[in-house]
This record gives C-alpha cells, sequence and structure tokens, in this order.
C-alpha cells in the first residue's frame, strides 16, 4: 500500500493538490484546477470529506472494494477513513468537494447531529449517484459555503457556513433515501440474501461458536457496511436489522421451546445467550411471558 498521506487539516489537503486556503477549517476545491495532484496515494482523512465525481479518471479504494462510481457521483469520507488513490496515466482529477475538521462544528447544531449522517460511514459499493437537477444543487451549496469564505469573516460566518455545511447534507441524505427507492429491485435481492443468512445461521452451530448474530456479521456477507446495510433494511422494512434480528431469535426460540423438550438454558445457549437469564429477559420484554410461562400457556 505505500507510504500514508495523512490530513490533520484544511491546510495539509490543499498544499498536496495546490489549492488555495482561505479558512483554517474548511475549504470548497476544485480539482480540475489542481497545479499538483499525486497519480497514487493512499490518504488517512482526519477531516470529513464530500467529492462530487465530474468523470471516472481512476480507482477510489476504500477497504476490500473500489468505489461504485461514475460521472455524477458523490463519495464521502469521515475522520479516520483510508482510501487509496489510483489515478489513470495523463488523467486529471475532475471533482468538486468540500473539506471540513470536526472543530468546526463543534458547539454548533451540526456538531451535534453529524453522526446522523449515516453515508460517511457507507464503504466502496455504496456511492451516491445523482441527477443532473441534483448536481446542481449539490454544486450550489459548495457555491454557498465558498461564498462565506472568500468574502471578510464576522460574527455571522461561522454559523452561516455550518447551517450551508448542514444544508448539503441534509440534501445528500435526501438523494440517497431516493437512490434506495430506484434501487429497490437490487435491495430486495438483499433482503432475500439477508433472511436466508438469518435461516442459516440459526439452522448452523454459529450461535455456539459465534453467539449472538451482529449487524455486522450480515452486512460484511452481503459486503456492505453496516450502516447502508441498516439503512437498506430500514427502507424495505420499516424495521432497523437489530429488531429483524431480534424477531427471527425470537421464532426460532419458540419453535425450540413448544417443539422440544430442552431446558430454557440450552436453548438459550444454543441461540447463542452467554447467560439464560439475557434469553429470559428478552424474551419476556418482547413475547410478554418469561419462555417457562410461555411453555405452559401455549
Amino acid at each position: 500500500m505505500g507510504d500514508v498521506i495523512r490530513f490533520d487539516s484544511v491546510e495539509q489537503y490543499n498544499k498536496l493538490y495546490g489549492q488555495e486556503t482561505l479558512h483554517p477549517l474548511v475549504t470548497v476545491v476544485d480539482l480540475s484546477k489542481a497545479s499538483t495532484f499525486p497519480t497514487h496515494a493512499t490518504m488517512n482523512f482526519g477531516l470529513y470529506a464530500l467529492f462530487l465525481k465530474q468523470t471516472r479518471c481512476g480507482d477510489l479504494r476504500y477497504g476490500k472494494q473500489t468505489y461504485d462510481y461514475q460521472e455524477g457521483t458523490v463519495t464521502s469520507f469521515a475522520p479516520g477513513q483510508v482510501v487509496e488513490v489510483n489515478m489513470e496515466p495523463g488523467v486529471r482529477p475532475l471533482s468538486y468537494g468540500l473539506l471540513f475538521h470536526p472543530d468546526l462544528i463543534k458547539g454548533t447544531p451540526l456538531g451535534q447531529e453529524i453522526k446522523h449522517y449515516s453515508f460517511f460511514s457507507y464503504a466502496s459499493n455504496e456511492a451516491l449517484h445523482l441527477s443532473d437537477e441534483e448536481k446542481g444543487i449539490f454544486r450550489d451549496c459548495l457555491d454557498k459555503i465558498h461564498l462565506e469564505l472568500v468574502r471578510p469573516a464576522d460574527k455571522h460566518s461561522k454559523k452561516l457556513i455550518s447551517r450551508n455545511i448542514e444544508l448539503l447534507l441534509d440534501y445528500c441524505m435526501r438523494f440517497y433515501e431516493r437512490q434506495f427507492v430506484t434501487r429497490t429491485k437490487v435491495n430486495r435481492g438483499i433482503l432475500v440474501q439477508f433472511e436466508e443468512l438469518l435461516e442459516q445461521y440459526f439452522q448452523s452451530d454459529r450461535p455456539q461458536v459465534q453467539g449472538l448474530p451482529t449487524v455486522k456479521y450480515f452486512a460484511d456477507s452481503v459486503h456492505l457496511s453496516p450502516n447502508y446495510f441498516g439503512d437498506l433494511i430500514k427502507k424495505e422494512t420499516g424495521k432497523t436489522a437489530q429488531e429483524y434480528i431480534l424477531e427471527k431469535l425470537i421464532d426460532v426460540a419458540k419453535e425450540e421451546i413448544l417443539g422440544t423438550d430442552k431446558s430454557v438454558s440450552e436453548i438459550a445457549y444454543g441461540l447463542g445467550f452467554q447467560y439464560p437469564q439475557h434469553f429470559t429477559r428478552i424474551f419476556k420484554k418482547t413475547v410478554g411471558y418469561t419462555p417457562s410461562a410461555y411453555r405452559i400457556i401455549r
């Protein structure tokens, strides 16, 4: 993978691409105007970043997979993420983007809400594809932020910059929701896979070996990030992935309680619980009866 370039400041990123730094904590970049740029690099972001890719110019890899991007694709990164960039020979980067340091939004409403923008943790095959209209909205938001950066700072500057960033992120959330809808056929296929994997999990010895099933386990199995997978399942079913798993677990537990002579402890261990008391609490909270009482009344 070679040396890793770490960006802990806006200035470090701008210096690499020959961009002007107008504010120490936030920058709007037009990489088509970059005077310098690496053709191959592994980058560790200490910043939040969103880029609108105007054309395919090489490979962008996050984790094990290459980004699913083309013209009009938005890629986003959160502090701590590592991305590998490979430029095609003789091609310049063509993207318009925003980078901001976490300190910029500390003490602001956006700082409190940033964790809810789950797309920052989506994986490489989960990029956002924009329509022409959506691309215009994205650019307009960046233009408004850039206008605040080029004018003299005053007491309103930080608030307006933060609000315009929040507006951009809200639009991205809307665009992702639209993408979930337009990719319904693909998403339904993933839901079917999820259901099959759940069934296989409880029919195997995995609960005894690996414990209770996790959202991450199923997300990894279908090659998605936990955040994207969770958002997809919520969009398709109205339930969170964790609620979906719990529902299946309770169904299996009911079958074991009513269809076998196993003790409650045996059932609990077989489902992946370390402690039978934990199983009993969850079962009662969900069903309204303890496992023992449920066996009697049914």
